[in-house]
């Protein structure tokens, strides 16, 4: 058994959510569980009681009445409460309190400002009397080019409320990688800043924002934040949207299964996926989340940092769902050190602090020690997601940070918007090791014939439905890039590319990503927007990119280029490589380092193949990993051999 690093006390346990939530499943249902074991077994043995049962627990507001918590067995294409009609908004707004602070909002160049329920209702309201007037109704997509400002939540619950399906892309993301991800969904209404601050520097936006609106001829209205615009095209100042102060907020109930949001994937193999998910299917996975999971008590605040083009933005905005105080900060998190999050945390007395390992773990390289220099007392719990914690980064939250703080690493994924493996403050934290699988989520681990497995390494899979599980992929009518996404390798079961081990604590331990994604600091990458890229270089002739995890949770995403006739790899074609990709996507895609390979892996059917380098890389036997029969020139992974050889083996 790993260490344990920290135990809840008896009176965390008996404040817990999940103990009140075990409570009402005894007095209500007559349903009694000895551990978290027993009711997480239930919760997926039983998932239609048990989702029936989070409905009748958080008092969903909706109209109509369903004939059966779902239709089907079979994955995809379940729908969920049909008959019911709801509004994730309006669950929002019910817990609204009139001068009591809703959401906490600082930037590089901001100070803290609280913002009331009052507020952001007014703000809500106005920015939904604009929609309307701009015809927008149910089921029509608004878009958002934002950073993580107070103005994109606003925007966010106006859309919702109005049964409208919204999208957003952070403004770190270059022109093609907007065009290819919002062209998708044809939006009619585009908010975006035309400048923003990172790093401690300002970014112009204000050409992205031209070429986007250009290439998407369905944008019919432009809504812009600025305080000096000189954007050419028609548009509306955010400013003179917002002195409507006496418009009505009001909430269309949208069947349960319409769409809330459009997220995308990474891409890579084409277009991002345009990832679907359902109104009611987050709402009561993001309550389920939020309260069991993370143990958020009304009138806590709780803070990501994260940017609009992360689903942890999604993900956070269910902090006000569960009656909590949402924490949100703009701008670099290593800027003017690595100590800026950590005072605001202190200067907002935060109680949920959320960010990625790989900030965890620069802080730890760093020698930085927060809980030295700042007052982090009200700091209960400390959320990391994105990629692995390694133990290492563990012992340092304790070591270094705080000594009695929760724990709780999580991991799940833009297609369900959430964690299949997460927090429980019942638990104990092992070093190492997520706490445990999530309510409702049938995760198990299994071997390459479908086998489950504990105790070691095997593919993440999800073998019952869940509510947050996408709808659709947009333009995807007949299910056929979905059923090629999760259910190719296990049909009926989804399989999510993790490689997990379920240990004796009943834990989980995430070692990467199995398929070719890249998962840089855990931001997905798709290959195919580094292709993309590179493909404009005229002395590139191809090229492949691996991004592998290493000891202690760092990553190496190395590119091989094959070059054109007569062409060097020096160092001035380098730096228009990473040039090419940093205008077009985002300095999160630049390679670490950039060599020349004589060839590039192919199927016989003419698809670049990843994963085979990706598992050499990884250490693994070249004769298990590499069907070479399945490959049109096998003699070119000898040389991906040979690199693992020189520069990776330990």
């Amino acid at each position: 058994m790993n260490k344990v690093l920290w135990t809840p006390t008896s009176e965390i346990i008996k404040n817990a959510n999940l103990t009140h939530y075990r409570t009402w499943l005894a007095e209500n249902l007559n349903l009694n569980f000895k551990d978290y074991d027993e009711l997480w077994k239930w919760s997926v043995d039983h998932i239609d009681d048990f989702w029936k049962s989070v409905w009748s627990y958080f008092n969903i507001i909706s109209e109509g009445e369903y004939k059966s918590v779902r239709s089907g067995d079979d994955m995809p294409g379940i729908k969920w409460f049909e008959g019911s009609r709801l509004n994730y908004a309006e669950h929002i707004f019910r817990n609204y309190k009139k001068d009591e602070t809703a959401i906490i909002h600082a930037s590089e160049k901001t100070p803290i400002q609280n913002i009331s329920w009052d507020e952001l209702r007014k703000d809500t309201a106005a920015f939904q009397s604009f929609l309307v007037s701009a015809g927008i109704k149910e089921g029509d997509c608004v878009v958002a080019y934002l950073p993580c400002v107070p103005e994109a939540t606003v925007a966010f619950l106006a859309s919702n409320s109005t049964g409208a399906i919204w999208s957003s892309c952070s403004p770190d993301f270059g022109t093609q990688s907007v065009i290819d991800r919002f062209a998708q969904i044809e939006p009619k209404v585009l908010v975006a800043m035309d400048k923003y601050s990172y790093g401690g520097k300002e970014f112009d936006k204000t050409e992205v924002i031209e070429s986007v609106v250009k290439a998407i001829p369905s944008i019919e209205k432009v809504v812009l934040i600025s305080s000096t615009p000189t954007l050419q095209r028609d548009h509306v100042l955010w400013s003179t949207i917002m002195t409507n102060r006496s418009a009505a907020l009001t909430f269309t109930r949208v069947e349960f299964n319409h769409p809330i949001w459009v997220l995308y994937s990474s891409g890579t193999t084409g277009l991002p996926k345009a990832i679907t998910h359902s109104h009611g299917g987050i709402l009561l996975e993001q309550l389920k989340y939020l309260t069991f999971h993370k143990d958020l008590q009304p009138g806590e605040s709780c803070f990501w940092y994260t940017t609009t083009g992360w689903m942890m933005w999604n993900h956070i905005q269910a902090s006000l769902l569960c009656g909590g105080i949402m924490v949100l900060y703009d701008g670099s998190p290593g800027y003017p050190d690595l100590n800026v999050l950590w005072k605001f945390a202190a200067e907002t007395k935060m109680n949920h602090f959320g960010t990625s390992a790989g900030f965890l773990l620069a802080n730890m390289k760093a020698n930085i020690t927060p809980g030295n220099s700042f007052d982090l007392q009200h700091l209960r719990a400390i959320g990391s997601t994105g990629s692995t914690l390694p133990p290492e980064g563990f012992a340092y939250v304790y070591d270094h940070i705080k000594s009695d703080v929760w724990l709780t690493s999580m991991s799940g994924g833009t297609d369900v918007c959430s964690g299949f493996v997460g927090g429980n403050v019942l638990l104990p934290v092992h070093q190492g090791e997520i706490q445990c699988r999530t309510l409702g989520c049938s995760l198990y681990a299994y071997d390459d014939e479908g086998n489950k497995v504990n105790q070691e390494v095997g593919e993440m899979v999800i073998t019952q439905p869940m509510p947050s599980m996408p709808v659709f992929l947009w333009n995807d009518d007949n299910f056929e890039r979905y059923k090629e996404s999760y259910f190719e390798m296990f049909p009926g079961i989804w399989r999510h590319g993790d490689w997990i081990e379920i240990t004796k604590n009943n834990g989980v331990i995430i070692y990467g990503r199995s398929d070719a994604t890249l998962n840089r600091g855990g931001v997905r990458i798709g290959t195919s927007e580094i292709y993309r890229a590179v493909d404009q270089i005229k002395e590139i002739k191809d090229s492949v990119i691996i991004c592998v995890e290493r000891d202690k949770g760092e990553f190496y995403m190395p590119l091989f280029v094959m070059l054109a006739d007569n062409v060097v790899l020096d160092e001035e074609l380098k730096k228009r490589i990473n040039k090419s990709i940093k205008d077009a996507y985002s300095p999160r895609h630049i390679p670490d380092e950039i060599f020349e390979t004589i060839d590039i892996p192919y199927t016989i059917s003419g698809k670049k193949t990843e994963a085979p380098i990706k598992k050499i890389f990884m250490g693994r036997d070249p004769e298990k990993v590499v069907n070479k029969g399945a490959l049109r020139n096998p003699d070119s992974m000898k040389f991906y051999i040979d690199f693992y050889h020189q520069h990776l083996k330990p």
